[in-house]
């Protein structure tokens, strides 16, 4: 912003490296709030008038050595302001933010014909607090977590500078600026990420971030991953061996059923299914044994008679193709 203090100071710094002389090169100065700084002022000037000591464009103080009163233009400044051993020096206390600026020192003598001049830059900056890291977006595939760490001040970001520290692999590595990228794949060994910040006049750490409380969602990513799949693959082995179980019962059952089947056709082919002639079937009966008296044979009344038993058959299918042929009985001496 074009109105700003800072870029009035800016614009005033070279006005005044610019527009006039210098007695000598511009010293930089570094202070911390509510800390000090001293203005170092040698001269060779033999005869000293006075000194006058100013901050930008504002009178600060005013010195005149030969038993002169020292003039202090502010009296907000007055416990502030010193010049210690007695020299010129000048040395500014409890310092606030406001004192950064332009301090310009003039020594009048009647001996030079124009005065000593001698110009500082100060810049105070606070002490640093500890930084605060913020964890952007977070992508976890196949356990891989992948992310932005980011490092900040909550105030006090002037000339801060940011440096990153990840320690834990082989090789400890650093990293320039407030946002380090990480990715770490879980299952590997664990990592720390140390965020430090540094100015002028103090520097501060992080606490120590881990890669494993960092990165839990990839674990419970690929936790639920496993989960799911576990889900998904044991009703299916299940619903496999059931399956597997019902075909070998299934098999089982049917050869049996065959085997059985094959013993029924097997029985059929041993015993065939002929049906004999009454006439050639023998028969017998059996005549139970009485202790009657058996009469006396009379030859005139007997009959005798002579059958003809029919030989055995060997194979009994030749009886299915040879056609009827009339049955030889012999009787003989029927008296």
């Amino acid at each position: 912003m074009a109105g700003s203090p800072t870029c009035f100071t800016l614009i005033y710094i070279l006005w005044q490296l610019t527009g006039s002389t210098a007695s000598g090169s511009v010293k930089e100065l570094v202070g911390s709030i509510g800390g000090a700084v001293t203005f170092p002022l040698k001269s060779e000037v033999k005869q000293v008038d006075s000194i006058v000591w100013t901050f930008n464009t504002t009178t600060l103080v005013t010195i005149q050595p030969e038993g002169g009163p020292m003039i202090v233009t502010q009296n907000r400044n007055k416990e502030r302001v010193d010049f210690p051993d007695g020299g010129y020096s000048l040395k500014l206390s409890k310092l606030k933010k406001n004192d950064s600026g332009i301090y310009n020192v003039e020594i009048y003598s009647s001996s030079l014909q124009d005065p000593f001049t001698r110009k500082y830059v100060l810049r105070v900056y606070e002490h640093l607090s500890k930084p605060k890291v913020t964890m952007g977006l977070q992508s976890n595939k196949n356990g891989t977590c992948v992310t932005n760490l980011t490092c900040r001040m909550e105030h006090g970001e002037e000339d801060v500078i940011y440096t990153w520290k990840a320690l834990g692999q082989a090789v400890n590595e650093s990293h320039n600026g407030s946002i380090l990228p990480i990715s770490w794949r879980w299952g590997e060994s664990d990592m720390t990420f140390i965020c430090t910040v540094r100015n002028p006049v103090s520097s501060n750490s992080s606490s120590p971030i881990l890669a494993r409380k960092l990165c839990e969602g990839a674990a419970d990513d690929s936790d639920s991953s496993m989960v799911l799949l576990y889900l998904l693959l044991v009703p299916l082995l299940l619903s496999l061996f059931v399956l597997g179980l019902f075909l070998w019962f299934l098999k089982r059952e049917t050869q049996e059923e065959s085997i059985e089947e094959k013993k029924r056709s097997d029985i059929c082919r041993e015993t065939p299914n002929i049906r004999p002639y009454s006439g050639e079937n023998t028969e017998y009966d059996t005549i139970p044994y009485t202790n009657r008296t058996i009469p006396m044979e009379d030859a005139a009344n007997t009959l005798y008679s002579t059958v003809e038993i029919p030989k055995k058959i060997e194979n009994p299918h030749s009886l299915l193709t040879m056609p009827d042929t009339p049955r030889l009985f012999a009787y003989e001496n029927v008296i």
